[in-house]
């Protein structure tokens, strides 16, 4: 069994896996539109996580993990509290394409993707307002901060060649907020 992961997986899968490949899925535009109360965010302040939309001309990059033998078992279970009870995701099949240049066909990949159905489902927002969100959130994997960042390297480094225009425009959008939060909280110390 393949998996496809598009946001925390790429960097922190969870799981045992045989093999992993980075790649994209054709169909779908990566949207930070999922709120987290637990991983990335609380009950009072939610944090904003990645879901798919889908989207006819789009592609998200991301990473496919091979399972095999007792890893499926395992990391479905993982998985289905990590992602489908405490996130609100459902499960698709998507066609996977490998990033290297000998790749076979399109893998089939199992997905996991928070439909606007879903009591967590935040949708759209300014770039600046999601980046305000991000700042002020944290949840028991940490700050959402980290989320963001983690997840503009992984693209960065591993898809150079790829662009996710959301994702860089939340970044930039957070950079320019954090050095007024910085000198303000500097200028509080002083008084």
């Amino acid at each position: 069994v393949w998996i496809f992961g598009y946001g925390s997986l790429v960097w922190r899968p969870g799981f045992e896996f045989t093999s992993r490949k980075v790649g994209f899925i054709r169909g779908y535009s990566r949207r930070f539109w999922q709120g987290d109360t637990f991983h990335r965010g609380s009950e009072k302040m939610p944090g904003r996580v990645v879901t798919l939309l889908e989207d006819c001309g789009a592609c998200t990059w991301g990473v496919a993990y091979e399972v095999r033998g007792e890893q499926i078992a395992a990391s479905l279970e993982y998985l289905n509290m990590r992602e489908a009870v405490l996130g609100g995701y459902d499960t698709k099949l998507v066609k996977f394409h490998p990033q290297e240049k000998d790749a076979e066909e399109p893998i089939l990949a199992l997905v996991y993707i928070a439909t606007p159905q879903n009591p967590s489902y935040l949708g759209p927002a300014s770039e600046e307002d999601i980046a305000a969100q991000i700042i002020v959130s944290s949840g028991c994997a940490g700050h959402n901060i980290e989320y963001l960042l983690r997840l503009a390297d992984f693209m960065r480094y591993f898809c150079p060649q790829a662009e996710d225009k959301h994702l860089f425009s939340i970044e930039e959008a957070l950079i320019s907020i954090l050095p007024c939060l910085y000198h303000t909280e500097e200028s509080l110390e002083e008084t």
